[in-house]
């Protein structure tokens, strides 16, 4: 008995030991990364700030973080300054009608890539992939002319049509599929069901860590898209956010205090979807092999 019970305070003690262990690594990482947080979030406050304070007090030295009287005015004044309800309106409409597609398409072709088996699937997987090592700028020009023959310069749907198929999507979702047992899709043929069936009922519902990260990473990209509206959206009713603040700070140069709201205002949608989803996003992340 006197045995059993030292074994079992043994035990306890080892327990507790792998405990305070794993506590203090935790401190110790987050001793490490506060430092990095900071370093990396300094700059989108500083701007948050500066975007309330009076014109003539954002670049005075020594630098002064708080505003001496809160100018809440600014974020009201921007809207008649520019026509920021249309490139919000068009931005957002880019953002999420190509997220949905690439997360459509993207996970649809990743599943055929990973669960059907065709001659060559590994070799056209391989080309297909290949193609992010290519540069946009390489075949830009080739595309632009292809665009304006079928008539589609200055048309939302350009950037759509463009940016409605992303290889890095196909290989982020089959990464993850690949990690899905093949037993689940079998047991689902045995029950009758098809090829989609099974990606929609079963696969689909396994990935929405994978989708999430994928919905992040593609909303942000389309969000921030400057060159491609740049080239294909010319008239002003069509611009986006990224172009209509370009132009907005070439007309107001010395208006810091209105360039840094507008520029606080393009950020916040990017904020708020990546808090939303970044529990999932880090999940999707860590299992669809893309760690490091």
């Amino acid at each position: 008995m006197s045995a059993a019970v030292a074994n079992a305070e043994s035990h306890q003690r080892n327990l507790k030991g792998k405990e305070a262990l794993a506590r203090g690594q935790r401190i110790l990482a987050y001793i490490l990364l506060l430092p990095m947080a900071v370093f990396v979030l300094l700059p989108f406050v500083w701007m948050t700030l500066s975007s309330l304070k009076e014109n003539d007090r954002i670049f005075t030295v020594p630098v002064t973080w708080f505003p001496d009287v809160w100018q809440w005015h600014n974020y009201v004044d921007i809207w008649s300054q520019s026509d920021m309800l249309t490139w919000l309106k068009n931005t957002v409409f880019l953002a999420v009608i190509v997220t949905i597609i690439q997360v459509f398409t993207g996970s649809f072709a990743a599943y055929g890539f990973s669960r059907i088996r065709f001659p060559g699937r590994d070799t056209l997987f391989l080309i297909y992939i290949a193609t992010i090592s290519v540069p946009w700028q390489a075949y830009m020009i080739p595309q632009y002319k292809i665009m304006a023959s079928m008539g589609m310069v200055n048309n939302l749907f350009a950037i759509v049509l463009l940016q409605a198929f992303s290889a890095f999507g196909v290989f982020l979702m089959k990464q993850f599929y690949d990690t899905v047992p093949e037993e689940l899709s079998e047991a689902g043929r045995i029950d009758g069901l098809s090829e989609f069936g099974i990606y929609r009922r079963i696969m689909l519902p396994l990935s929405v860590p994978a989708i999430a990260s994928l919905v992040i990473i593609t909303f942000t990209n389309t969000w921030n898209d400057f060159m491609g509206p740049f080239i294909y959206l010319r008239n002003k009713d069509v611009w986006t956010i990224q172009i209509g603040l370009k132009s907005f700070i070439g007309e107001y140069q010395t208006n810091y205090a209105a360039i840094l709201t507008g520029s606080v205002i393009s950020v916040i949608p990017i904020a708020v979807v990546f808090v939303l989803g970044q529990r999932h996003f880090v999940q999707g992340v860590a299992t669809s092999g893309m760690k490091g």
